[in-house]
């Protein structure tokens, strides 16, 4: 996977992850949710899932990277 790639998939997972915190901590100052840590933990699950996948990808994959061979 591209670096770029990379870089982008991980900043989008971030916002979404942030929005998914503001959101949950307005709803919590209004009253409608027990508690913050549900509201922390799945976009938490979300990024280390999605980290998880990458590195995984990149272990099996057979080709080299950007950063993976002596510039020429």
């Amino acid at each position: 996977m591209p670096l770029d790639r990379f870089v982008l998939i991980v900043v989008i997972a971030l916002a979404g992850a942030g929005l998914s915190v503001l959101l949950g901590a307005l709803a919590l100052s209004a009253g409608h949710l027990p508690g913050l840590g549900l509201a922390v933990a799945v976009p938490l699950a979300l990024v280390a899932y999605l980290l998880v996948r990458v590195i995984a990808d990149r272990a099996r994959s057979d080709e080299g990277g950007r950063y993976d061979s002596p510039p020429r």
